[in-house]
Protein backbone atom coordinates (compact mmCIF):
# COMPACT_ATOMS: atom_id res chain seq x y z
CA UNK A 1 0.00 0.00 0.00
CA UNK A 2 2.58 2.27 1.08
CA UNK A 3 4.76 1.87 -1.98
CA UNK A 4 1.10 2.11 -4.44
CA UNK A 5 0.89 5.29 -2.48
CA UNK A 6 4.20 6.60 -3.04
CA UNK A 7 3.67 6.07 -6.28
CA UNK A 8 -0.08 7.81 -6.70
CA UNK A 9 2.32 11.05 -5.14
CA UNK A 10 5.17 10.63 -7.20
CA UNK A 11 2.69 10.56 -10.47
CA UNK A 12 0.35 13.40 -9.23
CA UNK A 13 3.76 15.90 -8.69
CA UNK A 14 4.64 14.86 -12.31
CA UNK A 15 1.31 16.19 -13.82
CA UNK A 16 1.32 19.32 -11.40
CA UNK A 17 4.85 19.60 -12.97
CA UNK A 18 4.08 19.54 -16.53
CA UNK A 19 0.87 21.69 -15.92
CA UNK A 20 -0.08 24.07 -18.33
CA UNK A 21 1.81 27.44 -17.62
CA UNK A 22 -0.72 29.51 -19.36
CA UNK A 23 -3.08 29.82 -17.25
CA UNK A 24 0.18 31.13 -14.87
CA UNK A 25 0.52 33.53 -17.89
CA UNK A 26 -2.81 34.58 -17.99
CA UNK A 27 -3.22 35.47 -13.93
CA UNK A 28 -0.11 37.70 -14.75
CA UNK A 29 -1.45 39.50 -17.22
CA UNK A 30 -4.04 40.09 -15.76
CA UNK A 31 -2.74 41.95 -13.11
CA UNK A 32 -0.42 43.84 -15.77
CA UNK A 33 -3.37 45.06 -17.56
CA UNK A 34 -5.30 45.94 -14.87
CA UNK A 35 -2.31 48.12 -13.37
CA UNK A 36 -1.96 49.86 -16.70
CA UNK A 37 -5.41 50.59 -17.39
CA UNK A 38 -5.41 52.55 -13.56
CA UNK A 39 -2.36 54.41 -15.02
CA UNK A 40 -4.18 55.30 -18.27
CA UNK A 41 -7.09 56.25 -16.74
CA UNK A 42 -4.60 58.55 -14.13
CA UNK A 43 -2.98 60.01 -16.83
CA UNK A 44 -6.47 61.06 -18.51
CA UNK A 45 -7.42 62.38 -15.10
CA UNK A 46 -4.26 64.24 -15.06
CA UNK A 47 -4.56 65.84 -18.78
CA UNK A 48 -1.47 64.10 -19.77
CA UNK A 49 -2.42 62.59 -22.75
CA UNK A 50 -1.82 65.06 -25.91
CA UNK A 51 -4.84 64.06 -28.13
CA UNK A 52 -7.17 63.84 -25.13
CA UNK A 53 -6.83 67.32 -23.91
CA UNK A 54 -6.75 68.48 -27.82
CA UNK A 55 -10.22 66.66 -28.18
CA UNK A 56 -11.71 68.26 -25.58
CA UNK A 57 -9.94 71.42 -26.84
CA UNK A 58 -11.29 70.87 -30.26
CA UNK A 59 -14.75 69.94 -29.10
CA UNK A 60 -14.90 73.45 -27.06
CA UNK A 61 -14.19 75.71 -29.71
CA UNK A 62 -16.60 74.39 -32.20
CA UNK A 63 -19.31 74.32 -29.37
CA UNK A 64 -18.82 78.03 -29.51
CA UNK A 65 -19.11 78.67 -33.24
CA UNK A 66 -21.59 75.84 -33.48
CA UNK A 67 -23.90 75.30 -30.15
CA UNK A 68 -26.20 73.39 -32.37
CA UNK A 69 -23.93 70.44 -31.81
CA UNK A 70 -23.08 70.70 -28.66
CA UNK A 71 -24.92 68.24 -27.10
CA UNK A 72 -22.85 66.00 -29.38
CA UNK A 73 -19.57 67.54 -29.10
CA UNK A 74 -19.94 67.07 -25.63
CA UNK A 75 -20.44 62.92 -25.62
CA UNK A 76 -17.10 63.33 -27.91
CA UNK A 77 -15.09 64.83 -25.72
CA UNK A 78 -15.81 61.83 -22.90
CA UNK A 79 -13.44 60.01 -25.43
CA UNK A 80 -10.93 62.35 -23.62
CA UNK A 81 -11.77 60.61 -20.04
CA UNK A 82 -12.56 56.98 -18.24
CA UNK A 83 -15.82 57.90 -19.37
CA UNK A 84 -16.04 57.35 -22.93
CA UNK A 85 -16.89 54.29 -25.09
CA UNK A 86 -12.82 53.12 -25.75
CA UNK A 87 -11.66 53.55 -22.28
CA UNK A 88 -14.39 51.71 -20.65
CA UNK A 89 -14.74 49.32 -23.16
CA UNK A 90 -11.21 47.85 -22.12
CA UNK A 91 -12.46 48.16 -18.26
CA UNK A 92 -15.43 45.97 -19.79
CA UNK A 93 -12.90 43.20 -21.32
CA UNK A 94 -10.67 43.62 -18.25
CA UNK A 95 -13.29 42.80 -16.14
CA UNK A 96 -14.86 39.78 -18.59
CA UNK A 97 -11.30 38.11 -18.35
CA UNK A 98 -11.59 37.99 -14.53
CA UNK A 99 -14.40 37.44 -14.07
CA UNK A 100 -16.19 35.36 -16.98
CA UNK A 101 -13.16 33.86 -18.95
CA UNK A 102 -14.41 30.87 -20.53
CA UNK A 103 -17.11 33.19 -22.93
CA UNK A 104 -14.09 34.48 -24.43
CA UNK A 105 -13.12 30.68 -25.65
CA UNK A 106 -10.37 28.13 -24.87
CA UNK A 107 -7.47 29.21 -22.69
CA UNK A 108 -5.44 30.19 -25.46
CA UNK A 109 -7.76 32.28 -26.57
CA UNK A 110 -7.67 34.10 -22.91
CA UNK A 111 -3.81 34.38 -23.27
CA UNK A 112 -4.01 36.03 -26.43
CA UNK A 113 -6.80 38.33 -24.90
CA UNK A 114 -4.17 39.08 -21.74
CA UNK A 115 -2.24 40.38 -24.05
CA UNK A 116 -4.18 42.59 -26.27
CA UNK A 117 -4.98 44.23 -23.55
CA UNK A 118 -1.69 44.98 -22.38
CA UNK A 119 -1.01 46.42 -25.81
CA UNK A 120 -4.09 48.32 -25.78
CA UNK A 121 -3.49 49.71 -22.72
CA UNK A 122 -0.21 51.24 -24.26
CA UNK A 123 -0.91 55.38 -23.55
CA UNK A 124 0.81 55.80 -27.02
CA UNK A 125 -1.55 53.65 -28.76
CA UNK A 126 -4.47 55.28 -26.84
CA UNK A 127 -3.32 58.53 -27.34
CA UNK A 128 -3.49 57.58 -31.45
CA UNK A 129 -7.00 55.44 -31.19
CA UNK A 130 -8.42 59.12 -30.15
CA UNK A 131 -7.19 61.08 -33.37
CA UNK A 132 -10.44 59.58 -35.01
CA UNK A 133 -12.90 61.59 -32.80
CA UNK A 134 -10.87 64.73 -32.95
CA UNK A 135 -11.12 63.98 -36.65
CA UNK A 136 -14.92 63.86 -36.70
CA UNK A 137 -14.42 67.66 -34.86
CA UNK A 138 -12.26 69.14 -37.49
CA UNK A 139 -14.48 67.85 -40.17
CA UNK A 140 -17.66 69.56 -38.77
CA UNK A 141 -15.27 73.03 -38.05
CA UNK A 142 -14.92 73.48 -42.34
CA UNK A 143 -11.97 73.36 -42.03
CA UNK A 144 -11.54 75.47 -38.84
CA UNK A 145 -9.55 72.91 -37.32
CA UNK A 146 -6.42 70.96 -38.57
CA UNK A 147 -7.00 67.04 -38.72
CA UNK A 148 -4.33 65.06 -36.72
CA UNK A 149 -1.85 62.41 -37.66
CA UNK A 150 -3.82 62.02 -41.08
CA UNK A 151 -4.28 63.42 -43.97
CA UNK A 152 -7.00 66.37 -45.63
CA UNK A 153 -10.42 64.57 -45.66
CA UNK A 154 -10.20 65.49 -50.05
CA UNK A 155 -6.88 63.73 -50.42
CA UNK A 156 -8.24 60.81 -48.18
CA UNK A 157 -11.35 60.37 -50.49
CA UNK A 158 -9.25 60.71 -53.40
CA UNK A 159 -6.73 58.25 -52.87
CA UNK A 160 -9.10 55.35 -51.10
CA UNK A 161 -11.74 55.84 -54.24
CA UNK A 162 -13.68 56.37 -50.88
CA UNK A 163 -17.68 57.45 -50.50
CA UNK A 164 -18.51 60.71 -48.47
CA UNK A 165 -20.21 59.26 -45.99
CA UNK A 166 -20.03 62.73 -43.66
CA UNK A 167 -19.79 63.55 -40.10
CA UNK A 168 -18.76 61.06 -38.01
CA UNK A 169 -17.43 58.83 -40.85
CA UNK A 170 -14.31 57.69 -39.11
CA UNK A 171 -16.50 56.48 -36.24
CA UNK A 172 -18.67 54.11 -38.50
CA UNK A 173 -17.77 50.30 -37.78
CA UNK A 174 -16.57 50.85 -34.86
CA UNK A 175 -18.19 49.19 -31.74
CA UNK A 176 -17.45 52.22 -29.06
CA UNK A 177 -20.26 54.12 -31.07
CA UNK A 178 -22.97 52.00 -32.62
CA UNK A 179 -23.67 49.28 -34.30
CA UNK A 180 -25.08 47.54 -38.20
CA UNK A 181 -28.41 46.64 -37.80
CA UNK A 182 -30.62 44.52 -40.37
CA UNK A 183 -33.66 45.92 -41.90
CA UNK A 184 -36.74 43.85 -43.13
CA UNK A 185 -35.33 44.10 -46.34
CA UNK A 186 -32.29 42.17 -45.21
CA UNK A 187 -30.08 45.37 -45.26
CA UNK A 188 -27.42 46.00 -42.86
CA UNK A 189 -27.17 49.96 -41.63
CA UNK A 190 -25.05 51.72 -39.30
CA UNK A 191 -27.25 52.39 -36.59
CA UNK A 192 -25.64 55.31 -33.78
CA UNK A 193 -25.89 55.13 -29.95
CA UNK A 194 -27.23 57.55 -27.78
CA UNK A 195 -26.23 60.76 -28.30
CA UNK A 196 -24.34 59.79 -30.80
CA UNK A 197 -27.48 59.61 -32.84
CA UNK A 198 -27.54 63.56 -33.94
CA UNK A 199 -24.89 62.29 -37.17
CA UNK A 200 -27.78 60.59 -38.13
CA UNK A 201 -29.76 63.70 -38.76
CA UNK A 202 -26.61 65.95 -40.96
CA UNK A 203 -25.53 62.46 -42.61
CA UNK A 204 -27.09 60.01 -45.01
CA UNK A 205 -27.80 56.75 -43.64
CA UNK A 206 -24.64 54.16 -44.48
CA UNK A 207 -25.69 51.00 -45.74
CA UNK A 208 -22.42 48.21 -44.90
CA UNK A 209 -22.30 46.59 -48.57
CA UNK A 210 -21.34 50.16 -49.91
CA UNK A 211 -19.55 51.31 -46.93
CA UNK A 212 -17.13 48.03 -47.29
CA UNK A 213 -16.19 48.49 -50.87
CA UNK A 214 -16.31 52.65 -50.31
CA UNK A 215 -15.25 53.40 -46.37
CA UNK A 216 -12.53 56.09 -46.50
CA UNK A 217 -9.55 55.58 -43.53
CA UNK A 218 -9.75 55.69 -39.99
CA UNK A 219 -7.20 54.97 -37.13
CA UNK A 220 -10.14 52.60 -36.12
CA UNK A 221 -10.84 50.11 -38.72
CA UNK A 222 -7.30 50.27 -40.44
CA UNK A 223 -5.16 50.53 -37.43
CA UNK A 224 -6.56 50.00 -34.19
CA UNK A 225 -8.78 47.66 -34.39
CA UNK A 226 -6.92 44.74 -33.92
CA UNK A 227 -6.48 46.32 -30.12
CA UNK A 228 -10.03 48.35 -29.39
CA UNK A 229 -12.56 45.63 -30.50
CA UNK A 230 -13.14 42.72 -28.09
CA UNK A 231 -13.44 39.12 -29.17
CA UNK A 232 -17.32 39.33 -29.09
CA UNK A 233 -17.41 42.01 -31.06
CA UNK A 234 -14.73 40.47 -33.56
CA UNK A 235 -17.13 37.56 -34.36
CA UNK A 236 -19.64 39.87 -34.75
CA UNK A 237 -18.28 41.48 -37.29
CA UNK A 238 -16.92 38.63 -39.12
CA UNK A 239 -20.33 37.18 -38.98
CA UNK A 240 -22.00 39.82 -40.82
CA UNK A 241 -19.14 39.89 -43.64
CA UNK A 242 -19.42 36.29 -44.06
CA UNK A 243 -23.52 36.85 -43.85
CA UNK A 244 -23.42 39.81 -46.64
CA UNK A 245 -21.32 37.51 -48.71
CA UNK A 246 -23.55 35.17 -49.20
CA UNK A 247 -26.17 37.69 -49.56
CA UNK A 248 -24.93 39.37 -52.73
CA UNK A 249 -23.42 35.77 -53.93
CA UNK A 250 -19.75 36.00 -55.70
CA UNK A 251 -20.80 38.20 -59.08
CA UNK A 252 -21.33 40.81 -56.25
CA UNK A 253 -17.50 40.44 -55.69
CA UNK A 254 -18.27 41.81 -51.84
CA UNK A 255 -15.05 41.45 -49.77
CA UNK A 256 -14.74 42.02 -46.20
CA UNK A 257 -14.31 46.05 -45.12
CA UNK A 258 -11.23 44.73 -43.39
CA UNK A 259 -9.39 43.25 -46.24
CA UNK A 260 -7.70 45.92 -47.11
CA UNK A 261 -6.03 48.67 -45.42
CA UNK A 262 -7.08 52.07 -46.45
CA UNK A 263 -4.25 55.13 -46.95
CA UNK A 264 -4.67 58.24 -44.95
CA UNK A 265 -2.64 58.57 -42.28
CA UNK A 266 0.26 61.23 -41.55
CA UNK A 267 1.89 60.56 -38.77
CA UNK A 268 1.39 57.29 -36.19
CA UNK A 269 3.35 56.53 -33.15
CA UNK A 270 6.26 53.37 -33.16
CA UNK A 271 3.54 51.25 -31.24
CA UNK A 272 0.64 52.14 -33.71
CA UNK A 273 3.15 51.26 -37.17
CA UNK A 274 3.87 47.88 -34.99
CA UNK A 275 0.01 47.33 -34.18
CA UNK A 276 -0.91 47.75 -37.87
CA UNK A 277 2.12 45.32 -39.05
CA UNK A 278 0.65 42.60 -37.20
CA UNK A 279 -1.86 40.18 -38.26
CA UNK A 280 -4.93 40.95 -37.51
CA UNK A 281 -6.95 38.43 -34.65
CA UNK A 282 -4.62 36.12 -35.36
CA UNK A 283 -6.00 34.87 -31.76
CA UNK A 284 -2.64 33.32 -31.19
CA UNK A 285 -0.99 34.37 -28.14
CA UNK A 286 3.03 34.81 -28.37
CA UNK A 287 3.12 31.47 -26.09
CA UNK A 288 1.38 29.97 -28.70
CA UNK A 289 3.89 31.57 -31.97
CA UNK A 290 7.05 30.63 -29.71
CA UNK A 291 5.88 27.09 -28.66
CA UNK A 292 5.31 26.77 -32.75
CA UNK A 293 8.76 28.61 -33.58
CA UNK A 294 10.49 25.89 -31.16
CA UNK A 295 9.11 22.86 -32.70
CA UNK A 296 9.60 24.48 -36.47
CA UNK A 297 13.40 24.83 -35.15
CA UNK A 298 13.90 21.57 -33.40
CA UNK A 299 12.11 19.90 -36.48
CA UNK A 300 14.80 21.64 -38.61
CA UNK A 301 17.35 20.87 -36.39
CA UNK A 302 16.56 16.87 -36.23
CA UNK A 303 16.18 17.19 -40.11
CA UNK A 304 19.83 18.63 -40.39
CA UNK A 305 20.70 16.00 -37.89
CA UNK A 306 19.34 13.07 -40.20
CA UNK A 307 20.60 14.40 -42.81
CA UNK A 308 24.26 15.06 -41.68
CA UNK A 309 23.96 11.09 -40.63
CA UNK A 310 23.00 9.68 -43.84
CA UNK A 311 25.72 12.23 -45.38
CA UNK A 312 28.45 10.24 -43.20
CA UNK A 313 27.09 6.80 -43.56
CA UNK A 314 27.08 7.68 -47.13
CA UNK A 315 30.70 8.62 -47.21
CA UNK A 316 32.01 5.67 -45.36
CA UNK A 317 29.56 3.26 -47.76
CA UNK A 318 31.90 4.90 -51.14
CA UNK A 319 34.82 4.07 -48.94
Amino acid sequence: MKIKLLLIVCFSLLLSACGDERQDRIDGNLQSADYLLNNLGESLDNNNIRNAMLLKEYAKLLSESKPEFKPLLTQLSRDATREGPTYQGLAQRVKTLREQPQVLGDIEAQLFESETLIEASDPTLYNDALSDPINVIADMSDGQLARVNAISQQQSLQANGAENNGAGSQLVGNPGYGQWQTNNSGMSFWHWYGMYSMFSAITNPVRYDRWSSRRDYSYYNDVGRNRYTSPQQTKSQNDLATKTKKQFGNKSGFKSPYAKSKTGASAMSGSSRQAQKSTPFSGRSSYSKAKSSSKTKSKAASSFRNSKTTSSRGTRRGK
